[in-house]
């Protein structure tokens, strides 16, 4: 479980990638992260994220699935095929969380998803639980 005090999370230190081009969602999701100690990457699309998580090697990605050019869904599928970052969780971050729209967010190969707008108290342990 997380704690609302700094650094307290058993999983602080934990680095997570953050692939969304809208500011205010990046904003919000980097505040709620490093709040609870984890190291935040960001990427406002899904080719700098590709090439971040290829370089940095995060804990977890967070995959806005609404992404211009590539869109989430085509880059978790590029993550998923490379051997260098297949193994990285990623969780799809949606506005679109309708029972169709979670099958092809398991089959590209996402653990789960958030649905957008986020909610602030549950955010972190759905966090925590793709972490585990």
């Amino acid at each position: 479980m997380f704690s609302n005090v700094k650094g307290e999370t058993k999983l602080a230190g934990k680095k997570i990638l953050i692939i969304d081009d809208n500011p205010m969602n990046m904003e919000l999701a980097s505040d709620l992260l490093e709040v609870n100690g984890f190291q935040v990457l960001q990427a406002d699309d899904a080719s700098t994220g590709i090439d971040l998580a290829r370089n940095e090697k995060p804990d977890l990605i967070l995959m806005d699935i609404q992404l211009p050019g590539i869109d989430g869904l085509q880059a978790t599928r590029i993550l998923k095929e490379d051997m260098a970052t297949r193994d990285i969780p990623i969780a799809a971050l949606t506005a679109h969380a309708m029972k169709g729209d979670e099958e092809n967010i398991l089959k590209a190969g996402c653990v789960g998803y958030i649905s957008k707008p986020m909610d602030t108290r549950e955010f972190p342990r759905k966090v925590e639980g793709f972490l585990k």
